[in-house]
Order: structure tokens, then sequence, then C-alpha cells
């Protein structure tokens, strides 16, 4: 398939949002826990925060924190900011003032957007580093504010909408997303105007069919590249409706908005799905209206595809994407989903596996995934080696390794840095982890590399069991023995480890370099 045509040279991706909504004035762009935002006030507040931002004497180009829990606030920041040309820096809300501290410093932000409930965590991030902020406009204060802070409505209710956007253009940066560190530090991903732009043109439209009737629900925050584009850059394209929630996605909270809001789409991650299909509070097929999910962060495994669409008759359209492409470039389609593969190549994105030498690899061999596509960010910014190392030309390094099997569908093996080799054999820890979570006992899993006596490296699996369910050397056996009649031999953990929870990014991508490092320190004691 040809590419749509490509933004002008000369593009502001907020306003293009804009101009493709200004006959749905009147219709309702977001609902969060305060009430209903339609798509003319959305426009007008953003326009506002525009020129409020270029009041406070932040320029073109010059960064701010966008630091807030999902309410309508996030995306009249982000537009506002996008609007003004300057770039607001997307950050993570979970994570410790240390984390903020560098983020600030990183960036040179010059002014926060903060949810009232971060303001502390804020302040403490400000007290610990070296970098002073010209402005702190904070979302839905609800009591006095400290000095050098000022209420975020207060602000664009003072200023007129900014006549005309920032003439920005389409490889320009426009804003930063923060890599969600499953490997380690985040890292600041540079992204342009146009790569929403291409996004939504290669995947929301032609793959998803997103509609100006939907409602959209996302669980994964808007500060995640995913989220964004589920709850921000594809339903404001399509003209749609958008649910926000600024609390946890528990089952709970989830289920809350599913029944009471009726969204026809859901975009979840493979460890919401379980949580899901695990609680006791699932609600009925007959009780919410979707029509189609979407999965991303990590592979979903087949048997939780199969048991979701089992129960809600609704297909969950899995695929990979990256902060790095900004969105999904791997997928199956509504009506051709193969469960425990992560689909075939977006038309617009040429991927290819490359083995250790650097050359393409057969069908059913497992290789380094690389892509290529023009949603590729334009670096990491003060990171010069980091950025050579994943930026290769046309082509992005994904750190992911895939295989791909004999009908083009690509079976997802692990992370890079993940990978194991056992008896001189690769292991992917997902495929022994998609394995486990089989046994009707476990909810989760995961698997690390753990050196024996003699310094061979043995599997050693993490496992989060359901609720009733102790974990003993007979449940040990059970599940070497579905490891081994499902998987090669030689891939079944050595030892086990019963666990209350694992360490997650706030993504919902499981961290098993921390496992590795609980693994290390306990051995060095």
């Amino acid at each position: 398939m040809p590419l749509p045509e490509p933004p002008p040279a000369e593009f502001n991706y907020a306003e293009h949002l804009f101009q493709r909504n200004r006959g749905r004035a009147g219709k309702i762009a977001y609902t969060d826990d305060h009430g209903d935002l339609g798509y003319g006030e959305l426009e007008q507040r953003a326009r506002r925060l525009a020129a409020a931002l270029r009041a406070l004497g932040v320029r073109r180009e010059e960064r701010v924190l966008l630091l807030m829990h999902d309410c309508s606030d996030w995306p009249v920041s982000f537009l506002g900011a996008l609007y003004a040309g300057v770039v607001p820096v997307c950050v993570n809300t979970l994570l410790t003032p240390d984390d903020y501290a560098h983020m600030l410093e990183h960036s040179r932000a010059q002014a926060a957007l903060v949810s009232e409930s971060l303001l502390p965590t804020l302040q403490a991030a400000m007290d610990k580093g070296r970098h002073e902020l010209g402005a702190i406009l904070v979302s839905r204060p609800a009591g006095p504010l400290p000095d050098g802070a000022r209420s975020l409505e207060a602000t664009i209710a003072a200023h007129e909408p900014l006549a005309a956007p920032a003439r920005t253009l389409a490889d320009e940066p426009a804003f930063w997303l923060y890599s969600s560190g499953s490997t380690g530090r985040p890292k600041g991903t540079v992204h342009s105007h146009a790569n929403p732009y291409w996004c939504t043109a290669l995947f929301a439209e032609p793959v998803l069919g997103m509609r100006e009737d939907d409602k959209v629900f996302s669980a994964a925050k808007l500060f995640f590249a995913y989220g964004m584009g589920n709850a921000l850059l594809f339903p404001l394209a399509a003209g749609a409706s958008v649910v926000l929630m600024a609390e946890r996605p528990t089952p709970e909270a989830c289920f809350r908005r599913l029944t009471e809001q009726q969204p026809t789409i859901f975009c979840g991650a493979p460890t919401g799905y379980a949580g899901l299909l695990a609680s006791p509070g699932l609600p009925p097929r007959d009780a919410v209206a979707l029509r189609l999910c979407t999965s991303a962060g990590e592979a979903l495994p087949r048997d939780i595809g199969e048991r979701f669409t089992a129960h809600f008759g609704c297909e969950i359209i899995d695929g990979i994407g990256s902060t790095e492409m900004l969105h999904i470039f791997l997928s199956n389609r509504p009506g051709d989903v193969r469960y425990g593969t992560t689909g075939k190549p977006v038309d617009g994105y040429e991927l290819e596996l490359r083995g250790e030498d650097g050359r393409p690899v057969p069908d059913g061999e497992i290789g380094d995934l690389y892509i290529r596509g023009p949603s590729s960010a334009i670096m990491y910014w003060h990171n010069r080696e980091k950025t050579r190392d994943t930026f290769l030309g046309a082509w992005t390094r994904s750190g992911d390794k895939y295989s791909r099997d004999p009908d083009g569908y690509y079976v997802y093996a692990g992370r890079s840095d993940d990978m194991l080799k056992v008896s001189g054999q690769y292991v992917s820890p997902f495929s022994v982890e998609a394995t486990l979570v089989l046994h009707p006992d476990v909810l989760e899993a995961a698997v690390i590399g753990v050196p024996d006596p003699d310094g061979l490296i043995r599997t050693k699996a993490f496992v989060v069991l359901k609720d009733g369910r102790r974990g003993d050397a007979g449940l040990e056996a059970e599940l070497k023995a579905l490891v081994k009649q499902h998987l090669a031999p030689h891939c079944y953990p050595r030892s086990f480890a019963f666990v209350d929870e694992l360490p997650k990014t706030a993504t919902g991508k499981i961290q098993r370099f921390r496992l590795r490092q609980q693994e290390s320190e306990g051995m060095a004691a």
C-alpha cells in the first residue's frame, strides 16, 4: 500500500487536530472524573494556555514539564504547548523526587504543569536538584497554593486565545517522552510534529478503524506513548469521545468505566487483561458495549486473548510499538487475530529480523527486530551514544527479539537484554512465562537467568499465584511438567520463587533487570 500524503513542511500538529474538529464544537471530546469537555472548549482552552505560556516568557522550542494525572487538563496542556511551539515533556506520574530532579535538569524545563496531588513531589524534586522553574501551573487546586505556583484554570481564564499557531515545521521537535525504564534509566525521546500524524495515518485509521461514533477508554495513561495514541492522537483525529481516569487502572476501576460509560474501544496491556479476567467482579458480556480492544506494552499470551474473547465476544488487537517509534508498527488486524503472535507489519513500516552477524535470519529463527518507518523519533536528548546505537540511518533497533512463522506472523521471544542461553540454546523468557500462566493457579510470572554453582546459566521463575493457592514442592513439580509439555526440555525453570508481586514499570512492563539485581545482591550477601 502506498504511503499517505505527508504533512506539509510547515505543520503544527495541534492546529492540525483543531482544524479537523471545528465542525464538532459542541461534541464531547473528553469525560473525566470532573465532567465533560467539548471539542470547541478544548481548542479554546488550549489556545488560551498557549497565550499564557508566551506571556510567562516560555519561548519557542523551550521545554515545559507535564506531570499530571489523566484528566482533561492533560490534553489541554499538551496541545496548548504544541500550539505555542513550546515542547511538553510528558513524564510518568509514579516516579520519585530523584527521578523528577534528573528530568528537570536534563530537559531544562522552563515551567511545569502539574496535578495538585503531585505538587509536593515536584517541590521535593526542585529542592534536590539545581534547576529552577520559571512558573508552576497547578491543575484544579482545592486550596491555597505555595509561593511560585498558580492555578492553571485561573491562568487560562486570564488570557485570550492565541490568534495563530506557531509556524512550526513537520520535522522540528514537538514533544518528549521518557522511555519507560524497563532496562534502566529512562531516556528523553524527542518526537516531531509529523510523527503523530504518521501513527494516525498508518495505524489508527486503516487498522483500528476508529470512528466518530466511538467512545475510547484507555487503561494505559497519557504519559505513555501507547496511552497518548489511544486517548489523544487517534480519537481526536477521528472526532471520537474519550473517557479519562485519574486513578490506577485496577480491575474495579476499569469495570466501573466499562459498565457506566459504555466505551466501544478499550485499550489495555497484557497484565491488565490478566487482572480483569482473574477478578471476581468481571462483568457479563451484555453489561459492556465493546466492539474492539487493543493491547501493547508486552506480547499478549494466547490464553488471555482467547479467554477474553470467549467471555466478551470482542477481539483484542495485540500489537507492539515503542517510545522510539511512538506507536504500533506490528499488529494483528480485526478479523485476522492470531493469538500468540503479534501479527504482521503495519503498512508503511518495514521490519527485519537480524542475527548476531547483522544479516536477516530465516523464518522460524529468532532475530533482533529492526524497524524502518516515518514515525521514528529524532534522537535521545543529550545521549549521543544511545542515539547512535538505536537510530541507525533509516532503521531503528527495537531491542526486542522475534521469530516469523511461515505465514508471515511475528512471534515475540523477549527483550534482547532478557534473552537467555541455556545449554548453548536460546530460551525466550516470554515463552516460558506464557506457558506458566496456563496453569489455573498462576496469575503472572517472570523468568530470568541465574548462575548455578558451576557458573552455568539456569532459568528461575518468579511466580505470582491467584488467591487460595500456596507455593510448594508439589506446585513446582506441576509447573516444571507443564513447561516440559509445551516447550523444549532445556526451557523449564530449575528453581522457583513464589512472590506477592513483580517489579514493573508504570506501563505494566515487567522489570526483569530488577529481579536480576535482587538475585545478584542476594548471592553477594
